[in-house]
């Protein structure tokens, strides 16, 4: 069975292809952008990645 490790990320709007290309290229697998808790305007990315024996 496999087991998973997750992040959350802020995203900064001038570079966020950027910061998808990072995680991405590390093994994250982007699972949703959502408007943060305190400020609607300011995104965060959640990621998943297996995890690794």
């Amino acid at each position: 069975m496999a087991k998973w490790e997750y992040a959350t990320v802020p995203l900064l709007v001038h570079a966020t292809k950027q910061i998808l290309d990072t995680w991405g290229e590390d093994g994250w697998e982007l699972v949703q952008v959502i408007p943060g808790p305190n400020n609607p305007e300011q995104l965060v990315a959640y990621f998943k990645r297996e995890k690794q024996a």
